[in-house]
């Protein structure tokens, strides 16, 4: 058994040992789940844990989030665990439902707060890491902008060679994980037309700007025009999700709106996007005589998951689950402000299983719930990944592992 094994084991013994803890947290941030930038408890309570355990944890200048490292000098690794909630009202009949009305961890960020933490404090019990783990709890993943771009303003991934985030996913059960090499999720941009006109009678369309059906050509058009703009390989979408106009059955209205997302999943073709849909806005809103009025707002870049750091995700993986438990995750249109740290340094997302049988409880609804054996799952895993980026990236194999025996955790102290 190499050093990295025996490392990876007394992770793996730690995680079996503290389950019940593990899932008493996750409970904890269940039942008491806050929104963007509000998350001063879910902040508070990491916090004392962590320094229970001897570390020092820092806030980030936002007031919520919190980063702290384990062991000490170089290579330095980080892992990202996102700790709001949603404004959903929690629908489920369990003992650690949500009792702040409208709020809910209906994505399982308490899952990968919880996951985060118990990686923290097992690492933090292992003799001779070879370099440091940073592991940072972000706030305000549900925003745009989110959390992660304060993350990166602040330095806070500066010095280290990659990042590693998972995320829930009630498609695959619990045991397995999924990994996919390139663009795992989409950009996410928000879109806004406000199109105006002088209104006027629907007996006579042609003495004004007929403004409902400018709308229609936009809702039709302009999706079908940015196809043939775009490489299809690009995975570019627009989809509408709101059209407002008129009150009268017999009266042109002066004001309509529109919003929508725009996704993309190549990253190059994402930094254009605006550029091209508000010049196509603006050709077919000329071709009706309405005035228009674009209002784009830069989301969310693509996750693109770096070769290399999912080649150390597979390895942790394997240990974890086994091939068997290895799955290919496919690519979602879904956001995830995880990408922000792309800009910074190479990056991979794992999928993982939490579905125990039963009716699948999908993302963002009230009825979302996991099995709480994937919190084990989630520490193993992403405690070997940082086991084996430490080790590639310094170039050598750690030395001296051991689990200290009656230490509640050390780390490197700021």
């Amino acid at each position: 058994m190499t050093d990295l094994d025996k490392l990876g084991t007394a992770v793996d013994e730690w995680a079996a040992t503290h389950h019940e803890q593990l899932v008493a947290v996750r409970r904890h941030l269940h039942a008491h789940p806050e929104l963007a930038f509000a998350e001063f408890e879910t902040t508070s309570h990491l916090e004392q844990r962590l320094r229970d355990a001897g570390l020092a944890p820092r806030r980030l200048y936002s007031g919520t989030g919190l980063v702290v490292e384990v062991g000490s000098g170089e290579p330095v690794v980080v892992l990202r665990a996102d700790i709001d909630a949603l404004p959903l009202a929690d629908l489920k009949d369990v003992p650690y439902a949500s009792v702040r009305e409208d709020t809910c961890h209906a994505c399982g960020h308490d899952v990968h707060t919880t996951v985060l933490l118990g990686v923290t404090l097992a690492l933090a019990e292992l003799d001779a890491l070879p370099g440091t783990v940073r592991c940072v709890f972000q706030p305000a993943e549900e925003t745009v902008p989110g959390g992660a771009t304060q993350v990166v303003a602040a330095g806070v991934l500066d010095g280290a060679s990659r990042a590693f985030a998972l995320h829930c996913d009630p498609s695959l059960p619990v045991g397995t994980v999924g990994l996919r090499t390139g663009a795992i999720t989409a950009a996410c941009d928000r879109m806004d037309v406000t199109l105006t006109g002088p209104g006027g009678h629907t007996a006579r369309p042609q003495l004004t700007v007929d403004l409902v059906d400018a709308l229609g050509r936009l809702i039709t058009d302009l999706p079908a025009l940015m196809s043939r703009q775009v490489d299809p390989r690009a995975g570019m979408s627009l989809v509408w999700g709101a059209v407002d106009a008129g009150v009268a059955a017999n009266a042109i209205p002066q004001r309509g709106h529109l919003r929508g997302t725009v996704r993309v999943l190549d990253r190059e073709t994402w930094k254009d996007a605006e550029a091209l849909l508000r010049s196509l806005v603006q050709k077919v809103a000329a071709t009706t005589g309405a005035q228009v009025q674009v209002d784009y707002t830069r989301g969310v870049p693509p996750v693109v998951n770096d070769p290399r750091s999912v080649a150390l995700l597979r390895s942790a993986a394997l240990q974890t689950v086994g091939p068997d438990g290895l799955r290919a995750s496919p690519q979602s249109m879904g956001g995830e402000d995880f990408g922000c740290f792309a800009d910074v340094l190479p990056i991979a997302l794992a999928r993982l299983g939490t579905h125990g049988g039963g009716p699948e409880l999908d993302l963002h609804r009230g009825t979302f719930d996991v099995d709480e054996r994937a919190i084990g799952v989630g520490v193993r895993l992403l405690a070997r990944t940082a086991l084996h980026a430490l080790a590639a990236d310094a170039g050598s194999t750690p030395s001296g592992p051991s689990l200290r025996p009656g230490r509640s955790g050390r780390g490197h102290r700021r």
